[in-house]
């Protein structure tokens, strides 16, 4: 009875699951392992190229997905995307706010100072964190209000509780993603139902794209000064891959964490634990 019920909470085949930014390196990990779980899948991603790679992985085992190109802080562009995704799949039910990032031009170093950072830099990290978190909260987030049912799932980051040096503006608006996956949980579950749930992940140190190259030396993969101090303060002492992600994110999307929201749980291998001494 108890393996019957732990099976069916983890069967999405009934769901229409979104997530923006799918075709980054975590977010179309978790796009793949979600549909496998039987949900159908629309990829949406600036880069339309990237978001078919991921739709292709999925097609290959079986699996059903739509590749959608959208801007995230384009509304316009979002309901283009929402249109396209309800015609394909119907009702969308979920969201995962996954497009998100930092700018090297906000980022202050040995050649840029704090007082001297762009402001349309700092503009940028905070629109495609903050605005790029609520606008398809609007967009999606409409249709489960009227359905009153849904999930929301918001990407946040260590950085939130802890902020780090050199990304002031990637820090700050990571504080504003977790104080709005807050915010959100209390207003949807009382202004329409309490079976709409909100909550964000806080990922620790993962190597993507963006960072790679910040904590590894591209020449040798030696780690970089920061690296090392990023591994010497987390105790399970490595980087975080895609794959330890998943656990977290199937039991916020499943009715496994039906009495969960307004949460933001760190994936961080014990580095928001340690005081460093």
């Amino acid at each position: 009875m108890i393996s019957e019920m732990v099976s069916k909470f983890y069967d999405f085949s009934d769901r229409t699951m979104v997530i923006t930014g799918g075709g980054g390196v975590l977010c179309s990990e978790m796009a793949v392992a979600i549909a496998a779980c039987g949900a159908r899948m629309a990829v949406l991603d600036r880069d339309l190229a990237l978001a078919q790679k991921v739709v292709d992985r999925i097609m290959k085992s079986g699996g059903s997905a739509v590749a959608v190109q959208a801007d995230v802080l384009i509304p316009e562009r979002l309901e283009e995307a929402r249109k396209q995704i309800t015609d394909a799949f119907g009702h969308v039910d979920t969201l995962i706010n996954g497009a998100g990032g930092n700018n090297p031009k906000a980022t202050t170093g040995a050649t840029q100072s704090f007082f001297a950072l762009p402001p349309e830099a700092l503009r940028f990290v905070f629109d495609l964190n903050i605005v790029g978190a609520i606008l398809p909260s609007q967009v999606f987030g409409r249709a489960m209000a009227e359905h009153r049912r849904g999930v929301i799932l918001n990407v946040s980051s260590m950085n939130a509780f802890r902020p780090l040096t050199r990304i002031a503006a990637y820090s700050a608006a990571k504080a504003g993603v977790s104080n709005f996956t807050q915010w959100l949980a209390v207003h949807m579950a009382q202004e329409y139902s309490p079976d709409i749930r909100v909550n964000a992940l806080a990922p620790g140190f993962f190597l993507t794209e963006q960072n790679r190259f910040l904590l590894t030396e591209q020449a040798t993969g030696a780690l970089t000064d920061r690296g090392k101090k990023i591994i010497d303060h987390t105790p399970m002492a490595r980087f975080g891959t895609p794959q330890d992600l998943l656990g977290t994110v199937l039991w916020l999307l499943s009715p496994a964490a039906a009495f969960v929201t307004g949460t933001v749980i760190p994936v961080d291998g014990g580095f928001s634990a340690y005081s460093g001494v």
